[in-house]
């Protein structure tokens, strides 16, 4: 028997005309919906939720049989023009009303956007991926496009307003011109050596290998790009997420960030009114000055309390010969585990065994703390089962334990794992104070000279501007540097994160974190690692030519 035999709805012919264009069927008790603006939709599941009618009967008698809803203007043929736009602010009144019983929070989430933002810089980039739940972001690819095409002469970077505006801004684009220049002038020589020291085989098309050698040239060249470098940055989420953001942009150190904030604001108006509208109201500006002000009192309160460490800790931008480079690029000591449980083992057993008894929660630890290795492995290993791959991840008992990492890597590596939003991410400046990084192929294929010469002076320049304008200065970084930051993740969220980040598609500096990550937890926690199968622990020439074949097999 099934639940949709007890489903009836009654509908006359002329309401299925109407409802038709706007639902995926008219008669199963499941159905999507569809051709409905988001405002329209936020507030439809908001009466849902204290309603005793059904979604289509609220849709029928509440919105397009209401004269003030003004549902026809805004999905009949004014949809195909200008005036739809006209129609949802003038409706925007109406949907008010029926949302203004809903306080919570949560009724936000009902309406969603997709936002594209072009153009900006990767400080503005990772200021919008930042967010950790409700939005969705997509951005520009660094191994797949090359940086390097002008518009109207001009080099793709963002001039920033405040350096611009100094005795500096002929300095920036001078630097920022240099570090374009270099990339653009090593993608041929270093493609040529990265064909020569890898030679297609006969069992590799044309189009995997061109694709996946020129993919291993610009991961090796993107240490140059600035953190001024544009971008463009697909978005989709929800009202209560896209909220928040517009208040954190606002609380921003950078302009470009703030007034992306503002841009965003105007046009997530016009898609999702009702569901963004806090960000600019008094609730909202106080939000704004309440994260500002606790931010800057406590850089202050840091800086006097840190200061003399931080000089101690200080590292030379680079160091004194290619072998030392090459070491730091494989440097396990990057990678620091400084923080995990000890009872982590018992914890995550016990929460294995929870679900399929009765007994408290106390009870099982005290249990479990009893049980040998041998019988705790056991356990863990059925419940993780047989894993096929690494898409089969073990269940929520294994978010009972944390690991605490601090990570020092370049910012490439840093871009590419900041996208993981399942854990807690705290970073520093981006500076120069920690060195950078030359990949040892640069070394080999006799260009990393030109390389370090771009780097150094970027680093002099950055300098130079941080003297005045220490936040600016953050635009002129190379992703070769160095930065800092820490990892706090779950043992679930963990197992995503090595298997995936040290495949051997990625990038070499991020798969060398993964399996430094891999190899330190391994070593406190043997046992609940142990089913951690997919983690790839080799090297490789062409990180991509594997998935370039894999292609190939679909296109055939």
């Amino acid at each position: 028997m099934s639940f949709i035999e007890f489903w009836e709805e009654s509908l006359t012919e002329q309401e299925g005309c109407l409802l038709q264009p706007f639902m995926t069927n008219l008669d199963k008790s499941v159905f999507g919906l569809m051709n409905l603006p988001e405002v329209v939709k936020g507030a439809l599941f908001s009466r849902y939720s204290r309603s005793d009618k059904s979604l289509r009967r609220i849709l029928l008698d509440e919105f397009i049989k209401a004269p003030e809803c003004r549902f026809a203007s805004i999905v009949g043929e004014a949809a195909n023009n200008g005036d739809q736009l006209v129609a949802i602010q003038q409706a925007e009144a109406f949907y008010d009303r029926v949302l203004i019983g809903y306080g919570d929070d949560s009724v936000a989430e009902l309406g969603g956007a997709h936002i594209a933002c072009e153009g900006i810089s990767n400080i503005a980039s990772i200021a919008l991926v930042d967010s950790r739940l409700g939005l969705s972001p997509l951005e520009k690819s660094t191994r797949y496009v090359p940086f390097n095409r002008k518009i109207n002469g001009r080099y793709r970077y963002h001039r920033e307003s405040s350096i611009m505006a100094s005795s500096h801004f002929s300095r920036y684009e001078a630097t920022l011109d240099n570090l374009f220049d270099t990339y653009t002038a090593l993608i041929d020589p270093l493609l040529s050596w990265v064909q020569a020291t890898t030679p297609q085989d006969t069992t590799t098309s044309v189009r995997a290998y061109n694709s996946a050698t020129r993919a291993k040239t610009l991961d090796l060249l993107r240490g140059l790009l600035p953190m001024a470098t544009l971008t463009n940055v697909g978005l989709f989420g929800n009202g209560r997420a896209f909220e928040y953001l517009l208040v954190k942009l606002a609380t921003s150190g950078h302009e470009e960030v703030r007034a992306l904030g503002y841009v965003m604001q105007q046009e997530l108006d016009k898609i999702i009114p009702s569901f963004v509208k806090r960000a600019k109201t008094e609730r909202g500006l106080k939000a704004v000055q309440y994260l500002q002000t606790n931010c800057e009192r406590t850089e202050l309160l840091a800086q006097k309390l840190l200061k003399p460490t931080e000089k101690h800790s200080a590292m030379p931008r680079s160091a004194a010969c290619p072998e030392d480079l090459a070491q730091q690029h494989r440097a396990p000591s990057t990678v620091q585990l400084v923080e995990y449980d000890p009872d982590g083992e018992v914890k995550v057993v016990a929460a294995i065994l929870y679900p399929h008894t009765e007994i408290t929660l106390n009870n099982i630890k005290e249990y479990v703390a009893g049980l040998s290795t041998t019988e705790r492995v056991e356990i863990i290993s059925t419940y993780v089962g047989d894993r096929e791959s690494r898409f089969h991840r073990p269940g929520r008992a294994f978010e009972e334990t944390y690991y605490t990492f601090d990570i020092l890597a370049d910012i490439g590596a840093y871009r590419d794992l900041h996208r993981h939003r399942v854990l807690t991410q705290q970073r520093q400046h981006y500076s120069v104070r920690h060195g950078y990084v030359v990949p040892i192929e640069l070394e080999e294929a006799k260009l990393a000279e030109t390389y370090r010469k771009a780097l150094d002076y970027a680093a002099e320049t950055t300098e130079l501007i941080a003297s005045h304008l220490p936040d600016a200065a953050q635009y002129v970084v190379p992703f070769a540097y160095r930065m800092r930051w820490r990892i706090k993740l779950n043992l679930r969220e963990a197992y995503h994160l090595i298997e995936l980040r040290s495949s051997r598609q990625g990038h070499p500096s991020y798969r060398v974190i993964a399996q430094e990550m891999y190899r330190q937890m391994s070593a406190v926690h043997p046992a609940l690692v142990a089913n951690m199968h997919f983690v790839d622990l080799n090297d490789y020439n062409l990180e991509r030519l594997a998935a370039e074949q894999r292609i190939d097999m679909k296109l055939r």
